[in-house]
């Protein structure tokens, strides 16, 4: 069983700084790409931004310049940094990660439960 765990999340006021991380654990073989979505009320949720095991990344035009994601393949964990917070980043962040168990296997997406971040002042 494979599981998504997240934290870091909370209250900012806007200016500010806050820092996701996201660890996976059970039965892991391989771990391709992880990255982050937001949801904010009301509103479908969104590609934040993806990095591959070699570390390609990749990020929404919103938060270009301002977030920067990073992971740590021993430990199967996934980093936000999010600098310059904006009240419009205000949303539920979930991490995500496409996970093969097994060598045989065929991977497939898992989802966190999401980390509430709030800026505002």
């Amino acid at each position: 069983q494979v599981q998504l765990v997240e934290s870091g999340g909370g209250l900012v006021q806007p200016g500010g700084s806050l820092r996701l991380s996201c660890a996976a654990s059970g039965s892991i073989f391989s771990i391709n790409v992880m990255g982050w979505y937001r949801q904010a009320p009301g509103k479908e949720r969104d590609l934040v931004a993806t990095i591959t095991s070699v570390g390609s990344t990749n990020y929404a035009d919103s938060v270009k310049g301002r977030f920067t994601i990073s992971r740590d393949n021993a430990k199967n964990t996934v980093y936000l940094q999010m600098n310059s917070l904006k009240p419009e980043d205000t949303a539920v962040y979930y991490c995500n990660a496409d996970i093969a168990e097994y060598h045989w296997s065929a991977s497939f997406a898992y989802w966190g439960q999401g980390t509430q971040v709030t800026v505002s002042s």
